[in-house]
């Protein structure tokens, strides 16, 4: 049963559990199966699929968001290959950049051996695309200063750029330096230091507080700076996911 909590004017949210970690295994043994038409297995690991469209149907939503964690396990094979795109955050680090070079073979294997499965497979239940088509990176917390990335982090942010080309788009590398524009990078954000337990505490929106949540003086003024840049990320990703066109009126979802 999928349990929607509305949490805004066309805005609801499927929250995940911890217990779902006891599920990794079943998923893990069940991907093997799949080549062999083994129902079961095939609707294990096409559950986040169908969870997402019950969802969709109960509440009428057109679009969805899967959240995972960073990593490239059997929970999250399952989740993206009920994806048809995928946006990617990275940190001005090495982590990120060496993250890289494992998420694009990966994805392509994914969606490889999951073409395979869903072309053999017989079954009376929906099965994903798996598309999992790039349509974008976003850089996360980076230190600012006069609006600039420090010293220190910004030989990191100049390699993002080429890094993506090649890593996982299969281009040739050209220098990108990052504080040129770039087409696949969808935005830059700051670190928003305590709005985020802020917004915990609060349990709404960063870009939501209000000064009876405590985001008073300047907290305040990067509640609305928070508010501008999600909003304008979500309507890039609109856009690279053809959802809508460039240079259309703003999505009335976009931004809350």
């Amino acid at each position: 049963m999928c349990i929607c909590q509305p949490v805004a004017d066309d805005l609801w949210v499927v929250a995940g559990d911890l217990g779902l970690a006891r599920f990794e295994d079943k998923l893990s043994d069940s991907w093997p199966k799949g080549y062999n038409n083994d129902h079961a297995a095939l609707r294990a690991t096409s559950a986040f699929h169908r969870v997402t469209q019950q969802a969709a149907a109960k509440t009428g939503a057109v679009v969805a968001l899967l959240d995972v964690g960073p990593n490239l396990g059997a929970i999250n094979r399952s989740a993206l290959i009920a994806a048809d795109f995928l946006v990617i955050p990275l940190a001005a680090d090495l982590f990120s950049l060496q993250g890289l070079k494992n998420l694009d073979p990966t994805v392509q294997e994914w969606r490889r051996q999951w073409t395979r499965m869903r072309d053999y497979a017989q079954v009376q239940f929906s099965l994903p695309a798996g598309q999992m088509e790039p349509a974008g990176y976003v850089v996360l917390q980076h230190a600012v200063r006069l609006d600039r990335p420090v010293r220190a982090f910004r030989r990191w942010l100049d390699r993002i750029p080429t890094a993506y080309r090649e890593m996982v788009l299969g281009q040739p590398a050209v220098a990108v330096p990052f504080d040129e524009p770039d087409e696949h990078c969808l935005a830059t954000l700051r670190n928003y230091r305590s709005l985020m337990s802020m917004a915990q505490e609060a349990r709404k929106p960063m870009f939501d507080l209000r000064p009876a949540d405590g985001a008073i003086g300047s907290h305040a003024q990067l509640v609305q700076t928070c508010r501008v840049e999600l909003e304008q990320l979500a309507e890039r990703i609109a856009q690279r996911c053809g959802l809508v066109r460039a240079g259309d009126q703003r999505s009335s979802w976009a931004g809350g």
